[in-house]
Formats: structure tokens, C-alpha cells, sequence
């Protein structure tokens, strides 16, 4: 889509000289391609959106704040992933969409709707134990109903449920108190109630004109949220669908109006947000420094509550998360779904104290950091940084020493945030080893404060997280598990149960923003038992912005039994900057039990 193409020109200006030199003829003319297309497009805007600089405090603060809660609470709460004693697949918050469920049936859940049990209070209290610094909870989702007292729409939680009171504003206040930022999503484009809004097909069969609903229900259901619940740190958008781009900017140019220090994410559509928003549970492969961004993602499989999943994820895997997202540069927003009774599963409040805890002695690590300054896809160690300081997040213990390669500055000290305790260490040329305990002191994600004489760390040439690499890991570790089979072993570092009959299909994904374009070997490592092995397996790449590029490989998985081997698979050129999602699943089942434990891509240039 030709905004989002010269979206990526722009950012790439914002790169490191040394890139930009690199590429100053391809730029120069990119350069004068936006330009144009921004003189265009000024003569055609009625209203003047904020600039970059006008967000730019507020966006300094969102990054420093790095964690937050994402709540996704309204009437799916109620079915709970059940719709007349059948289970439904996917997402909780999407059962009216997956089976077609009629507005008049799907009403009446709203005179069920009565979350006796809500206490703003104790919601807030989670996310100050558990160490999160701001807070976004659902307004209006796809299905339309109000999670507030609206006056725009009267399908909202005061005139339609038993409950009578306003759930948002309790929590603006507790928020308030604790000094928690606060946010709303909200469903600007989709809305399964309304007929000219976008996603109900089975009510609503013939076109649409969004006109009468955005002026009607979405303008003015954001302008009592900017007015009515203090002070906002976002508007959280999803789906731009049908929405026209002028739609689009009048819901910014309504934000920034109201609330100047208000964040807009990029879903609201066109290129328009403050800041960049990752797909879900969508963490890249690489670090993402062209513009400020965020993940959203799940404690389990689902956003809104559905009773019968209980695939938790394990606090050391969430942490790990955690870590790897800050160190690419971006915010982690984690998902809790409530109960139609108004509570946060007991599951999901025990992870995230668990993951407060950790933050309690390792927050410095954390909050108000910046991405790694090296070019590192490995599992045993991440880094974050702050002026004049790194952090060494070691999260698979390495054993007796752990070396670090292609640090320039010179180290004074490290010591592990757990204890304060010394950490010896020899410092080589651009070698940096640490000596460490046979044990590591936290058994989550011990870290090395380490101090260096530079306020910028100083990386080897080629070696700097944006240099590119002539060999790319990718770990099933570090990739977005789909689907509700699929499992990753800490033991053996591998994914396996890929069932490729159900729906979505359990498979690994992986979101990678290369630094260069180039053509690359495909390989995949596994093991496979000799009586499972024989199925096709495939790797895919979609380019959102080019879909000319798309690419797909095949093979035949063989038997190795219990050793790891690597299978080339073929070639694939990846565009710089671009979004490519690299897809690894299976055909049929006989062999998802396989494991799998990386890709790899290697250069084929040199």
C-alpha cells in the first residue's frame, strides 16, 4: 500500500549515517518521491494532524514505561468460548463473528452481563504488583457494546445490563492514584451492530457507507473518552477497515485536539499513529529502530476469557518475552481477560505478581532502557542499555563464563542486579568474558549491570545491531507459536505439535524487518522419529507492503530419530525494512510431532 511503502523511506532517513550514506542515491530519489506525494496529499487534507515533534515527550515517556497491561473485557466474557454447549476454536472476543451469532441472539447476553465481583481497585493494585506502568482496557470491541455509559449508543453496560455502573470510570480513578497511565481501545472501523460498519455480513449483506456510523457512533464515543475520563497516555485503535483516510484523520485530529499528550497507535490506519504497532504476539526477529513500537500479546491462547483454556504461559517464558522486546526497542503490552463476573483469573494474577517480583530487584534493566547496540539472534543472552551502562540479561545459563564479542568501550564494573554481588570479568581487544557461579543467582533472568567509559556503547565494526549479517538464526524460541497444539519444550529448545487440520493452524511465525536486501539460504533444523517422518512441510514469506514477493519452499520431512539435523530448503530474498512474516508449518499430520528448533538464513551474495 503506496503510505506504508513511503512510511519506510521516511524512517529510513532516521538511520545511522553510516547506512544512509550507503544508500544516498536510492534515498535521494525516495526522498523526492515523498515530497511529492506529501505535497499532494496537503492539498487535499481539511484539517492539520499533529507532527512527529508534537509527540515526540509523550513518546519518550511511553518508551521509558516499557510494560503494561492490556485488559479485554465485555459480553464474549459471558459465553466464555461456548455457544450453545459447543466449544468454539479461536479467540474468545470474536465468538459473534466466528459463528455468525444474529444481533438479536447475541443481544441478550448483555441481561447476563453482571460483574458483581469488579473491583477497580484490586485490578489496579495487579498491575502495580505486577510491575506495568500503564493500563489499556477495551472500550468498544468488534461487537459494538459499550464498556462504558455512552450517550452516543445505548448498547453500553449502564442501559443495557443489571450492573448500572461505569466499570472505565472507577478505573481512570484507581489508575490515578497509583500513577498508572491509562488508554482505551477502541473499535474504530469494525462493529458487528451497526449496519454501515464493517464485519457483519450475516446481519448485513449489502454495501456500506461508514459515513453515518463513524459521524453517528465512532466520533463521538472517542470524543466522550478524550472528555470524561482524565487524563489519556492512548487511544488504542484496531482493524482499520472501510474507513477512508480523511475518517481516519478526523479520529487524530480529535485526539490530538482534546488531548495533545494523548498517543495514537498506527492501527488507527494510513500511516497516521504516533508511534508502531507490532502484530499480535508478534515480537521481529531483529531490532526495530526506526520508530517507537509495541506488542500485544496473550497469557494464554486468548484475548477475551473463555473458560476451557488454560494454556498458561509459564512466567520464565513471559520474562524472557519481556526481555527480548525490550532489548529490540519496543513496549510489551500483556493481556489479562476477566470473567463475566468482573474478576482476573487466579492463573493470571499469579503469573504477573510472579513477573512483578522479578521486576522489583531488576527493574532498572527494564523500565527507561533502549534496544542492544549488538547484533545478536541468540537464546543465552540479551541486552539492554542506558547511558553510560549495559545490561546483560542471561536467560539460558552458559555455565562457568559467558563471552560477549565485538564490545569496544571499556568496562569499570559489573555486578548482578539480584544480590549487588561483584561480577569478575577480563576484558580482551572487543572480548568482554564474565566469570560466573556454577548456579545463576535468579532463576528466571539473572543480569549483569555493567558500567563503560562511554555514554554510547562502542560495537566492532559489523557487529553493531544494524550491520548486516551474512548468517541470521532464527529460534522456534523465539518465534509466535499459532494455534492451540503447538508447544515449546524449555529442554530441548524446540517446538512441536503441528496439526495442520485445525483452525488456525499451528504453525511458527516469525516477523523479520532486515537491515539489507538480499537473497538467502533457507534451512530448517529438527529431529523427527523414523516412524512419524514423511510429511510436506512449508515455508512461506508474505511481504505486507509487496505481495509480488511473496514466496513459498516445500520439502519431505526425514528421519533422523533423536539427532538434530539441518535440511536446506532453498533460497528466498528478503526487501530491507519491509514487513516479511516467515511461516513454517506442515501439510498433514503424520509427522507434527516432529521438533523443531531453528531456521537459518544464510547469505547467498558472498
Amino acid at each position: 500500500m503506496i503510505e506504508i511503502s513511503f512510511q519506510h523511506i521516511i524512517l529510513k532517513l532516521k538511520k545511522d549515517k553510516a547506512m544512509f550514506l550507503k544508500k544516498q542515491n536510492n534515498l535521494t530519489a525516495g526522498l523526492l518521491a515523498v515530497i511529492l506525494i506529501l505535497g499532494l496529499s496537503a492539498c487535499n487534507q481539511n484539517q492539520p494532524v499533529s507532527s512527529e515533534e508534537d509527540s515526540q515527550v509523550p513518546l519518550e515517556h511511553f518508551q521509558d514505561m516499557k510494560f503494561g497491561l492490556f485488559i479485554h473485557w465485555g459480553l464474549y466474557a459471558v459465553p466464555a468460548g461456548e455457544w450453545k454447549g459447543e466449544y468454539v476454536r479461536g479467540i474468545g472476543e470474536w465468538i459473534q463473528k466466528r459463528k455468525e451469532i444474529p444481533i438479536t441472539e447475541y443481544e441478550k447476553l448483555a441481561d447476563e452481563f453482571n460483574p458483581i465481583k469488579f473491583n477497580a481497585e484490586e485490578w489496579s493494585q495487579l498491575a502495580e504488583d505486577a510491575g506495568m506502568k500503564y493500563m489499556v482496557i477495551t472500550s468498544k470491541h468488534h461487537d459494538g457494546f459499550a464498556m462504558y455509559h455512552s450517550k452516543a449508543s445505548d448498547y453500553n453496560i449502564i442501559d443495557r445490563t443489571p450492573f448500572g455502573r461505569d466499570p472505565l470510570k472507577e478505573l481512570a480513578e484507581a489508575n490515578a492514584k497509583r500513577d498508572i497511565g491509562f488508554g482505551f481501545y477502541y473499535s474504530q472501523a469494525q462493529d458487528w451492530h451497526e449496519p454501515n460498519a464493517s464485519g457483519n455480513d450475516w446481519d448485513f449483506p449489502s454495501e456500506r457507507d461508514p459515513k453515518p456510523y463513524v459521524e453517528g457512533k465512532a466520533l463521538p464515543q472517542v470524543k466522550e473518552l478524550l472528555e470524561n475520563y482524565g487524563n489519556l497516555s492512548l487511544i488504542w485503535f484496531d482493524t482499520p477497515r472501510l474507513l477512508t483516510q480523511q475518517q481516519a484523520m478526523s479520529l487524530k485530529q480529535m485526539v490530538k485536539d482534546k488531548q495533545p499528550d494523548c498517543l495514537v497507535n498506527d492501527r488507527i490506519g494510513f500511516s497516521l499513529g504516533d508511534y508502531y504497532q507490532m502484530g499480535d504476539n508478534a515480537i521481529p526477529t531483529l531490532v526495530y529502530s526506526w520508530k517507537a513500537w509495541e506488542i500485544p500479546a496473550t497469557l494464554n491462547d486468548t484475548w477475551g476469557y473463555k473458560s476451557m483454556d488454560n494454556n498458561w504461559k509459564d512466567p520464565k517464558d513471559l520474562l524472557y518475552k519481556l526481555s527480548d522486546i525490550v532489548r529490540k526497542g519496543g513496549n510489551y503490552l500483556l493481556n489479562v481477560g476477566p470473567t463475566a463476573e468482573g474478576v482476573i483469573p487466579a492463573e493470571s494474577q499469579k503469573i504477573l505478581r510472579t513477573m512483578g517480583k522479578w521486576l522489583d530487584v531488576n527493574g532498572e534493566a527494564i523500565y527507561g532502557t533502549r534496544h542492544t547496540p549488538f547484533f545478536n539472534t541468540g537464546i543465552t543472552w540479551k541486552c539492554t542499555t542506558k547511558p553510560g551502562k549495559l545490561y546483560f540479561h542471561i536467560l539460558n545459563w552458559p555455565g562457568s563464563s559467558l563471552e560477549v564479542v565485538g564490545l569496544e568501550s571499556r568496562v569499570s564494573s559489573a555486578k548482578f542486579l539480584k544480590d549487588g554481588s561483584e561480577v569478575e570479568f577480563q576484558q580482551s581487544g572487543n572480548v568482554l568474558t564474565f566469570d560466573l557461579p556454577e548456579s545463576p543467582p535468579d532463576i528466571y533472568n539473572s543480569v549483569i549491570e555493567v558500567e563503560i567509559g562511554d555514554e554510547t556503547a562502542i560495537i566492532s565494526p559489523g557487529m553493531g545491531f544494524d550491520d548486516p549479517q551474512d548468517k541470521i538464526v532464527l529460534y522456534s524460541r523465539d518465534a509466535r507459536i499459532r494455534g492451540e497444539e503447538a508447544r515449546y519444550d524449555w529442554n530441548s529448545q524446540t517446538v512441536s505439535g503441528f496439526h495442520p487440520s485445525n483452525s488456525p493452524s499451528n504453525e511458527l511465525w516469525w516477523y523479520h524487518y532486515p537491515y539489507d536486501s538480499d537473497t538467502f539460504m533457507i534451512s530448517v533444523e529438527y529431529a523427527c522419529k523414523d516412524d512419524i517422518a514423511g510429511s510436506s512441510y512449508y515455508i512461506k514469506k508474505r511481504n505486507r507492503d509487496n505481495e509480488s514477493q511473496n514466496h513459498e519452499l516445500s520439502g519431505k520431512i526425514e528421519a533422523t530419530g533423536d539427532e538434530f539435523r539441518v535440511f536446506e530448503a532453498g533460497e528466498m530474498f528478503f526487501a530491507e525494512g519491509e514487513y516479511q512474516i516467515i511461516n513454517l508449518g506442515l501439510s498433514d499430520e503424520m509427522s507434527s510431532d516432529l521438533r523443531i528448533r531453528k531456521i537459518i538464513l544464510t547469505r547467498k551474495s558472498n
